[in-house]
């Protein structure tokens, strides 16, 4: 990257080694589209490096830091933009910080705005020996938008419907699917003559019914790493709601590359941030063998 004033075009897939505050502070205001990041949480783990986020003396201070950067990265988003912030929590001497939603009301105090929390379900979550309360397997996934007018494709991250499943509750069984006046359901469908004249194909849509708040996936494995990183389809989730195709995703804390492996994938562009050199060249690697 050289030059006083490169053009937008220029950041498109390129990975800046540094600070993440003080490489934000480079990029041109608005031209990112969506922002998927799951940032170091507090006091989880030493990345070796003086400019790590995770390690400040108090859960406040580290809310700050976090606020702050995220702050740069509502001034490079699009004003239709969106953020997608993966957080888990901490346990201090037995008790728990309650850091994702710190983290989410001080951004909310900060001006962005909260259209959900998701939880990310982990199937395969460490076991844990704790004796005194139940074993964490979930962690948040918080969506905000700088603005009230925003992009998001639920078409793009559609479930198959339960109701045409052996998982449907209905009461009746399936018996009632695709008859006259065979909701069981008078209350809950009431009025509805789509379903009560059997035009059940027309009162679902055919992609499927929207996309719930709890997602269950499996937490994965990349060897170069020697931890576990987070999945790839939950970052799937995220670019295919968030991010327009084309479009340029940032990640100001790209670890080994997930985000930006994921958006080569899916056609969209990335803009990538790490403080440790050694994870930038993991995830130079990790996008050369990402067929594009």
């Amino acid at each position: 990257m050289t030059g006083s004033q490169p053009t937008p075009d220029a950041w498109r897939n390129v990975i800046l080694c540094g600070d993440a505050l003080q490489q934000l502070q480079r990029l041109p205001e608005c031209i990112v589209d969506t922002v998927v990041t799951s940032p170091p949480y507090y006091q989880q783990r030493d990345y070796t490096s003086d400019l790590q986020l995770g390690h400040e003396a108090t859960p406040a201070e580290y809310v700050q830091r976090l606020v702050k950067i995220l702050a740069e990265c509502r001034r490079v988003l699009r004003d239709a933009g969106s953020l997608w912030l993966v957080l888990g929590d901490k346990y201090v001497r037995g008790q728990q910080l309650g850091l994702p939603w710190r983290v989410a009301l001080a951004l909310i105090d900060d001006g962005w705005i909260l259209r959900s929390d998701i939880i990310w379900h982990k199937p395969n979550a460490m076991p844990s020996a704790v004796r005194t309360r139940p074993t964490t397997d979930h962690e948040y996934v918080f969506f905000l938008t700088k603005s009230k007018q925003y992009y998001y494709d639920a078409d793009a991250i559609r479930e198959p419907h339960v109701t045409f499943t052996a998982q449907s509750r209905m009461r009746g069984g399936r018996r009632h699917f695709f008859q006259r006046d065979g909701t069981p359901e008078n209350g809950k469908n009431r009025g509805s003559s789509n379903l009560h004249a059997g035009r059940w194909d027309q009162a679902f849509h055919p992609k499927g019914r929207n996309k719930r708040t709890v997602w269950s996936i499996p937490l994965s494995k990349f060897r170069e790493a020697h931890f576990a990183v987070y999945p790839e389809q939950l970052v799937v989730n995220c670019l295919q709601a968030g991010c327009p195709p084309r479009g340029i995703v940032l990640d100001p804390f790209l670890g080994s590359g997930t985000t930006a492996v994921v958006a080569r994938r899916l056609e969209r562009d990335y803009i990538g941030i790490d403080c440790v050199p050694d994870y930038c060249r993991m995830a130079t690697e990790r996008l050369q063998r990402v067929p594009h």
